[in-house]
């Protein structure tokens, strides 16, 4: 009797859950693979996804698997939502979704912190020590040596997922210790982890201490806003030459009549790292930047979203939709509340709220007044930012002093004074006087992704919009930097977060 043949893949569903999945025939196309995957998966893979496989002629790095022909038997997969999953995304322009190589971190930081284990000694002692806790509420007294072993390893984990945690993030992991491993809980302490959080907080210092002396440039360096990503070492077997000869490479390729999106998108993966040292390093001037790198202004949104999900390991789309629709009600009634009242402020809102009550309901026009209102409301204004012409009249010679800029283009008959535009022909993104993204169909897709494109090339936020943009940073984005926040912002947070 014949044994029917069996096909084993290793899928990772998220960073901290794997599974195994058997197959009793190898399909025959990646479309096939994916229907199959559902099925079995069901509810996990209850969205549209993309598959990536660690590809061998890139040491084991995630590349998106377009042929089948590519995967291996026993090979390792990695599922990714694509950006167009979410319905306020409303996008088709990521038909090549962003992956993240093995030198790079491939992980958020956690809502709850995954306590790593310990040396076996440790482990054996903490066993002990949370049975004789949960019978009499004994804590466990630690060695030197025993405490060193799990801050040293904690660190460790933590720095998997960032080489700065913020207060909050120590502060989670701290809790998550003490909730694992009772008998650390500390008598006298509120939740009986502050006395860890300090610890791990100087631990961590010394780790990136240690990791400087190493060579680590990641945290040889300020790391600014320090995003998960801020400044990645180079691949492994990689160096400044080889990746420069790719660089060289997907130059020449972005120039070619009917170019190899695959293979650019490989190329780009390989060597954000070699982007990354150019950007914090020398910060070179834009528009050279984007000479030397056409990739980034070839199919723009998506490159930038791509750029962006490697920096922070955000899908830039998803989350900044998912938030500014999450807090629209509350915002908007927030600007009626001040638009009734008296002042220059309040005039310019009910400006902006006439013209949108005007409007035929509809998402993208209460995004855009959302957006449009929110620097207006926190008493910032810049009109040198929110520029308007003609689509009939452009002129880029007029940018040319323009240092960053959202351009509405506008069809004949339509007012340029008007404080906004919910019926635009067009956006487009100006930096340094160079018109870098155009035909941005909509004015939240065009705030998005001038966002990513600051993330992306380590830009500095517009001077008369720095409350603007670090509110979208940290309330919308998420993307925390251990500042606090100023007090219109807080405040703001405050008022988000009561009922209306």
């Amino acid at each position: 009797m014949a044994v029917s043949q069996k096909f084993l893949l290793r899928v990772h569903l998220t960073t901290d859950v794997v599974v195994k999945v058997s197959l009793t025939k190898w399909p025959e196309s990646v479309e096939e693979l994916i229907t199959i995957l559902r099925e079995k998966l069901n509810p996990r893979l209850d969205f549209e996804f993309t598959l990536q496989y660690e590809d061998p002629d890139f040491d084991g790095q995630l590349t998106c698997l377009l042929d089948i022909q590519e995967l291996l038997e026993k090979g390792t997969l990695k599922v990714v939502r694509s950006e167009s999953d979410v319905s306020s995304c409303a996008s088709s322009d990521t038909d090549i979704l962003p992956h993240v190589p093995l030198a790079q971190r491939l992980k958020c930081w956690p809502d709850t912190f995954p306590v790593p284990t310990f040396s076996y000694e440790v482990e054996h002692l903490l066993e002990e020590g949370n049975r004789a806790f949960e019978m009499s509420g004994k804590h466990l007294k630690l060695t030197r040596a025993q405490k060193h072993n799990i801050l040293e390893t904690m660190a460790s984990a933590m720095h998997t997922f960032k080489a700065y945690p913020s207060d909050g993030d120590v502060g989670l992991a701290a809790e998550a210790l003490v909730t694992t491993h009772p008998c650390l809980k500390e008598p006298g302490s509120r939740n009986g982890s502050y006395g860890w959080k300090t610890s791990l907080k100087f631990k961590m210092g010394n780790y990136r201490t240690m990791l400087a002396r190493s060579g680590c440039v990641e945290v040889s360096v300020n790391a600014g806003r320090r995003s998960v990503n801020y400044l990645p070492n180079f691949p492994r077997g990689e160096d400044q030459v080889s990746l420069e000869d790719m660089r060289v490479q997907i130059k020449n390729e972005v120039e070619k009549t009917e170019p190899n999106k695959v293979m650019i998108e490989k190329l780009m993966q390989t060597t954000f790292a070699l982007r990354r040292h150019e950007i914090v390093q020398d910060n070179p001037m834009v528009k050279n930047f984007l000479e030397k790198w056409p990739a980034l202004r070839f199919d723009t949104q998506v490159s930038i979203c791509a750029e962006f999900h490697r920096v922070t390991n955000i899908n830039l789309r998803n989350q900044f939709y998912a938030e500014l629709d999450r807090h629209t009600p509350r915002l908007m009634a927030l600007y009626r509340q001040k638009a009734a009242r008296t002042g220059k402020i309040s005039e310019a809102l009910r400006t902006i709220l006439n013209h949108y009550d005007l409007q035929a309901p509809d998402i993208n026009v209460k995004r855009t007044a959302v957006l449009r209102a929110l620097p207006v409301y926190l008493r910032e204004e810049d009109p040198e930012f929110f520029k308007t012409c003609n689509a009939d009249t452009l002129d880029e010679s007029t940018l040319i002093d323009t240092s960053v800029a959202l351009l509405t283009v506008v069809t004949d008959g339509a007012s340029q004074t008007s404080p906004v535009h919910f019926t635009s022909s067009s956006m487009a993104i100006v930096v340094e006087g160079d018109l870098v993204m155009r035909d941005i169909p909509r004015f939240a897709d065009a705030f998005a992704l001038l966002f990513g494109l600051i993330y992306a090339l380590h830009l500095d936020y517009p001077r008369k919009l720095v409350h603007t943009f670090t509110f979208v940073q940290k309330i919308f984005m998420g993307l925390v930097d251990g500042k606090p926040l100023k007090p219109c912002l807080h405040a703001l947070k405050n008022d988000l977060l009561l009922r209306e």
